[in-house]
């Protein structure tokens, strides 16, 4: 059996990694416009003839996102399809309002790392590891002006500990981050997943599955 020269291997490598994450633009901006005819990976490219300053602005985070909901917080995105300005940047952001006792509930993006800035009040935070490194918790108490990190594709979460309300900003390194909150996908899915199949995993009785896929689960983004 023949080996790969170390080059090729090498090279190989260095071609996956410069497609883990979003791809770096050819031109100046390419501001997102959408075509319900056709899907692509990404966002097809407006005119530039036609771009306005208004294309790469978004006024979404000027006003407090209602928490008044079940979780008691509410993200507001500025993700590509809010702020079409952001395509093939690789970069985005949010706001995350809390009210007292609100909670961003675990989830993952799973294609964009997160750096979060608290601006008022107190939160807990924390992320897990994947199995590889035994499913570690990593948690911290943040105030304002902390920054804490979240890995891409890790399980993270954010509870507002304090008696007051809370305010964040995140940043994350996709245009299109993606978002899975844990509850909703896997006890709230359509078509539900097989009571057999929770049952096994999370070594539950049936009850306690039917319980959990009647809820209504709640989307706080």
């Amino acid at each position: 059996m023949k080996f790969l020269p170390i080059s090729l291997l090498i090279l190989a490598l260095a071609t996956a990694t410069s497609f883990a994450y979003d791809p770096s633009p050819l031109q100046d901006f390419c501001v997102a416009i959408n075509d319900p005819k056709v899907f692509v990976n990404g966002k097809f490219c407006k005119d530039p003839k036609q771009v306005t300053a208004d294309d790469f602005l978004f006024k979404g985070f000027r006003y407090p996102g209602n928490t008044v909901n079940p979780l008691g917080s509410k993200v507001t995105p500025a993700f590509v399809d809010q702020l079409p300005g952001l395509n093939t940047l690789g970069i985005s952001m949010a706001r995350i309002d809390f009210a007292p006792g609100g909670l961003n509930p675990p989830h993952t993006h799973p294609r964009g790392s997160e750096i979060l800035v608290v601006a008022e009040g107190t939160l807990l935070v924390g992320f897990v590891t994947s199995n590889q490194l035994n499913n570690t918790f990593f948690t911290k108490v943040l105030y304002k002006g902390d920054v804490f990190v979240f890995p891409i594709g890790l399980i993270h979460f954010q509870l507002n500990i304090g008696k007051t309300p809370a305010l964040a900003f995140a940043a994350l390194s996709s245009q299109n981050p993606g978002v899975i909150t844990i509850a909703n996908s896997v006890f709230g899915s359509k078509p539900p997943i097989s009571a057999d199949v929770l049952t096994k995993a999370f070594q539950v009785d049936k009850k306690v599955v039917d319980y959990l896929q009647a809820q209504f689960w709640y989307d706080n983004n």
